[in-house]
């Protein structure tokens, strides 16, 4: 039996063995070096390249040199603060509708999840360029106008952003759908009868049953919204990064160092933003 053990866990590690190898040469050494540049001063000569131990000169010039940065970081979380509750309550809505006994449901699941199969960067680019990521003719209404004659407003901000991106918000709402869609078809149905039977209307389903089962599948949708929307190509902070790398003041040590405190940033926006809703989902389960 031992023996046995032995050739199956030998077998395991030799079928895991690629993902291990590739994990530590493409994932794990970029990291730490990524790491150990962000404390360098880094000159690529024709001799190689040449680091400068600095400290924590980068990290200090992101935060009190570089205004860019910061500024970028801001609206970052103000736009994702607005854009991922939006994506996860249009993708519950969706999800309900989908889940109910309706003609080519399978069809409008296709549509819906379309989005994410074309939305590569230049596509979505494209789209923007041309115009057809905003609400059509929006222009002409009053309300659109009145918010642009102000648009340093926090308010009018926001609601110009949303205006402006809403269906690329949307558009990022096909895995979200299906994940939901997947949680609405496990539920155990005798819940449903056993609350209509004591005579639960279909609005306290929703609140009572429904949302607090769906509660560990909304921490999911949160994770993959939140990361999906910060490692995007076209975010302007990822832009920022790449154009330091290859600038003479600041190069490779600098990009790396602000590649970290972006990490960082996201890293303690899941942080919160799970533990909060961790919390929450105990408090209706108690």
């Amino acid at each position: 039996m031992k023996r046995l053990k032995n050739k199956n866990s030998i077998a395991g590690l030799l079928f895991v063995s690629p993902w291990i190898i590739g994990f530590l040469i493409f994932t794990a050494f970029p990291l730490l070096y990524s790491l150990y540049l962000s404390f360098q001063k880094v000159k690529i000569t024709t001799s190689g390249i040449q680091t400068t131990f600095v400290k924590f000169q980068n990290y200090q010039y992101a935060f009190t040199v570089d205004g860019t940065f910061v500024e970028k970081v801001t609206t970052y979380l103000r736009e994702m603060v607005i854009s991922v509750p939006i994506i996860i309550v249009f993708s519950l809505i969706i999800a309900l509708l989908l889940n109910q006994k309706i003609k080519f449901r399978g069809v409008f699941r296709t549509i819906f999840f379309l989005p994410v199969i074309i939305a590569s960067g230049p596509v979505i680019k494209e789209l923007i360029d041309q115009g057809i990521t905003t609400i059509p003719s929006i222009e002409q209404y009053a309300i659109y106008q009145a918010l642009n004659e102000n648009p340093d407003g926090f308010f009018n901000g926001i609601l110009l952003y949303l205006i402006k991106n809403l269906i690329v918000i949307l558009w990022y709402s096909g895995v979200q759908i299906l994940i939901f869609l997947a949680a609405l078809q496990k539920m155990d149905k005798q819940i449903f009868e056993a609350a209509k039977i004591d005579g639960a209307s279909n609005w306290e389903f929703f609140w009572k049953i429904t949302l607090p089962s769906l509660v560990p599948m909304i921490i999911v949708n949160l994770i993959y919204t939140i990361v999906t929307y910060s490692i995007f190509s076209l975010n302007p902070i990822i832009e920022h990064i790449q154009k330091n790398m290859f600038k003479v003041d600041t190069g490779f040590g600098y990009a790396s160092a602000l590649s970290w405190i972006y990490f960082l940033i996201i890293a303690l926006t899941l942080v919160i933003t799970v533990g909060a809703m961790t919390l929450k989902g105990k408090k209706n389960y108690t």
